[in-house]
């Protein structure tokens, strides 16, 4: 296996000969995830099975909110409309939130050894991808159950792909800005409860106007990317259709847009993170 290189190498090079550290860090994170938990990793499994409990029970007996009917022209459950885009939401907040708290944690074995900073974002989004993976299985199994399934479930991987990158450019820029300035942490946790309900999670996006004064809030609500991304889950899970072809288009965009300006923006600003952590 290729070592730990240092001097003038290119720093994706540089990363993969680090990529055992990444995957011993995601490991390590994992572990610790349910440590001294009576159930460990049962809860995985149970945390977005009770919350698809909780939201059947809410949306389908006290807060009647109509869906879309379903693919297969038969499903009306608010509750796995909601699900099919928490899938998406929830691994993007992993990432983004979970590549700050990393890269600060892993400050006094960066002191004591040279790696990457950028191996414990990277390591975070690997153990968000983990329960992301938990969570949709999860939801495949529910809708074969209810009989609202499809082929078209194998093009959600390639969604969190690039979901997957998009989330992890955030997160490598706000990782290191949260060093220099701890403020950050606080304006992102506001900023992503705004976030979501920019974003048509608990809300179809019909229920949008299109002019909320002088601002035109359906364009904008429509050209943000994390409601692409959970249209397109939708698509995928409830209304069991291909996203369209803008939408991938969309999506490549502002994945490779998001990954490229922010691995550049981290090369530049964690070149001293060292003394700051």
């Amino acid at each position: 296996m290729l070592g730990p290189l240092r001097g003038p190498v290119s720093p994706v090079i540089e990363l993969w000969s680090y990529r055992s550290l990444i995957a011993n860090l995601a490991q390590r994170e994992l572990k610790s995830k349910y440590k001294r938990s009576a159930l460990g990793w049962l809860w995985s499994l149970l945390n977005p099975g009770l919350t698809l409990i909780i939201y059947t029970i809410v949306f389908g007996s006290f807060i009647r909110i109509p869906p879309p009917v379903g693919g297969n022209g038969e499903l009306n459950s608010f509750a796995l409309y909601l699900f099919a885009a928490l899938v998406s939401w929830n691994f993007f907040n992993a990432v983004v939130v979970g590549s700050m708290s990393a890269l600060v944690g892993a400050g006094p074995l960066l002191k004591k050894v040279y790696f990457p900073a950028a191996c414990p974002p990277i390591a975070n989004a690997l153990t968000a991808l983990n329960q992301a993976a938990i969570e949709t299985a999860i939801l495949v199994v529910v809708m074969v159950a209810v009989g609202n399934a499809s082929f078209v479930f194998l093009a959600y991987p390639l969604v969190l792909a690039l979901l997957f990158a998009f989330s992890l450019g955030l997160g490598l820029v706000l990782s290191v800005g949260n060093v220099y300035l701890r403020d950050v942490g606080y304006i992102v946790g506001i900023g992503l409860q705004a976030l979501f309900y920019a974003t048509p999670i608990i809300y179809t996006l019909d229920f949008v106007p299109e002019m909320l004064g002088p601002l035109p809030v359906g364009e904008i609500v429509r050209w943000n990317p994390l409601t692409q991304f959970v249209e397109a889950s939708r698509s995928i899970f409830y209304a069991l259709e291909f996203p369209d072809a803008a939408t991938w288009l969309y999506l490549v965009v502002v994945s490779a847009a998001s990954l490229g300006f922010g691995w550049m923006i981290f090369e530049r600003i964690s070149r001293d993170v060292v003394e700051e952590l």
